[in-house]
C-alpha cells in the first residue's frame, strides 16, 4: 500500500511539471500600448506698434506616434479682446506620424499704445491617438510697451514771451523720438549717490515721446541687483546755459518712495566735482508729500561739504499729479529765484551763502529724471502702483 501511494504522488508531480513548462512555452505577453500626450506651450511676445506678427503655439508630443494625431483647437478672450487685439482661430490640427511637434499661429494686431500685458488663451479638445497633458490651455500674453501714451494738458501755460527776454533756445518734444543731439542717457544703477534703487536705462520702456510730451517712466522690473527702472537725461556737452528765464512744464509722478526733480548742474562738474560744480534744483517732489515740491541751490562749503538754501512750496488742493505746473528759474548774475506757476517762493543772491563760493555764475546743464528710493524719500510700499510717469511739456531758455 505504501509502493503505490508513492509512486501515484511521483506521477501526479511529474504531470504538473510537465503542465507548467509546457504552459510557460506558449504564453508570449502582449504590451501595453503608449498612446502619445499632448502638451500646449505658453507664448510671450512684445507687441509690434504698427505690424500684425504672428503668436506661434507650439504642441509638444511625447512619445512620437506611429498614426497621424488629429486635435481640436480654438482661442478665447482674456484681457485681449478678439477682432481688436488678435484674430480668433479654431479648427483640427493634424500632427502627421512619426512628429514630435505642432503648432498653431495666431495674428496679434499692431498697437502703440503704452498699456498693462493682455493676455488671451488657446485651448485643445478631443484628440484622436493621443491625450492631453493638463489642462490643454496656453496663454498668449501680449506685451505693450509701445511709445503712445495718451495724456491730457491740463493746468498752466506759461507765456511764450517776456518783456525784455528772447527765446533762446527750446524742446517742445514733438518729435518722434528724443532727440540725441540735444540729450544724453545717463545710465547704471549704483545709487548715484543717494543709495536711489532703480537703473537708469536708455531703453524706450523708460523713457520716449508720446502726445507731444517726454514722457519718463520709472517700471518694477529687474536689471542686476536693482528691482526698478527708470531714466534720467541730461543735456551736457550739448546744450549749457548761463542766465536768462527757464521755463518747464510738467506733471509729476506722486507714489510714496518717487522722486522726480527738473534740475540742474554746472557745466565744469568734470574739473569742479559736485558741490563745488553748483547744483540748482528747479523742482524736486518727494511722494510722500504730494502737494509739495521743493526749489533748492547747492554749492560747496568753505570746508567742501554742501551748502543748501532752499524753500517749499504747498499747493492748497490736490497734488502734483493731476495737472500740469510750470517750474521756472529766474537766473542773474549773483542771484537766483524759483517759481510755480509764475509764483515766487524761493530765492537767493551770493550774499545767501556764509561759506565757500557762489558757483551760479557760469554754465549750467539740464538733468531730467525719476529717481525711486534713495536717502530722501525711502523706498516705495505696498501702496506705490507702478509704472510712474513725469510728463515734460516743454523747457524753454529765455535770455
Amino acid at each position: 500500500m505504501s509502493h503505490f501511494r508513492g509512486f501515484f504522488l511521483i506521477t501526479i508531480t511529474a504531470f504538473l511539471i510537465c503542465s507548467c513548462s509546457k504552459s510557460k512555452s506558449t504564453i508570449t505577453p502582449t504590451p501595453t500600448p503608449i498612446i502619445p500626450s499632448l502638451t500646449l506651450v505658453d507664448v510671450s511676445h512684445l507687441r509690434d506698434n504698427k505690424q500684425v506678427i504672428s503668436f506661434r503655439f507650439f504642441i509638444n508630443v511625447s512619445p512620437a506616434s506611429d498614426k497621424d494625431i488629429k486635435v481640436t483647437y480654438a482661442t478665447s478672450d482674456g484681457t485681449a479682446i478678439s477682432g481688436a487685439d488678435y484674430t480668433a482661430v479654431s479648427g483640427i490640427l493634424t500632427i502627421p506620424a512619426t512628429k514630435t511637434v505642432g503648432y498653431v499661429d495666431v495674428n496679434v494686431t499692431g498697437d502703440s499704445l503704452r498699456q498693462p500685458n493682455q493676455v488671451f488663451y488657446m485651448t485643445l479638445s478631443s484628440p484622436v491617438n493621443a491625450t492631453i497633458s493638463g489642462t490643454g490651455k496656453a496663454t498668449g500674453t501680449i506685451t505693450n510697451s509701445g511709445t503712445y501714451y495718451p495724456s491730457d494738458s491740463e493746468g498752466y501755460f506759461s507765456p511764450s514771451t517776456y518783456p525784455g527776454y528772447t527765446l533762446a533756445w527750446s524742446d517742445e518734444f514733438n518729435d518722434t523720438a528724443i532727440n540725441t543731439n540735444i540729450w544724453n542717457y545717463d545710465i547704471g544703477g549704483s545709487g548715484w549717490g543717494n543709495n536711489e534703487l532703480e537703473y537708469y536705462t536708455n531703453s524706450t520702456n523708460n523713457s520716449y515721446l508720446a502726445n507731444g510730451k517726454l514722457v519718463i517712466e520709472a517700471r518694477k522690473e529687474t536689471i542686476g541687483s536693482n528691482n526698478y527702472t527708470s531714466a534720467r537725461l541730461n543735456t551736457s556737452g550739448k546744450k549749457s546755459f548761463q542766465y536768462g528765464r527757464i521755463d518747464i512744464r510738467a506733471k509729476i509722478p506722486v507714489s510714496h518712495g518717487m522722486w522726480p526733480a527738473l534740475w540742474m548742474l554746472g557745466s565744469n562738474i568734470s574739473s569742479s566735482p559736485w558741490p563745488a560744480c553748483g547744483e540748482t534744483d528747479i523742482m524736486e517732489l518727494i511722494g510722500s508729500s504730494p502737494n509739495r515740491v521743493v526749489g533748492s541751490i547747492h554749492w560747496a562749503q568753505a570746508n567742501g561739504t554742501s551748502g543748501t538754501v532752499n524753500n517749499a512750496y504747498f499747493l492748497t488742493k490736490g497734488d502734483f499729479s493731476e495737472q500740469f505746473h510750470v517750474f521756472s528759474l529766474i537766473w542773474k548774475l549773483n542771484f537766483v529765484q524759483i517759481i510755480i506757476d509764475g509764483m515766487p517762493y524761493m530765492t537767493a543772491d551770493n550774499t545767501s551763502i556764509s561759506s565757500g563760493t557762489w558757483p551760479f555764475n557760469a554754465p549750467f546743464f539740464f538733468i531730467f529724471n525719476v529717481a525711486v528710493g534713495g536717502d530722501w524719500p525711502g523706498p516705495p510700499d505696498s501702496s506705490t502702483p507702478f509704472p510712474q510717469r513725469m510728463f515734460v511739456d516743454y523747457v524753454r531758455v529765455f535770455q
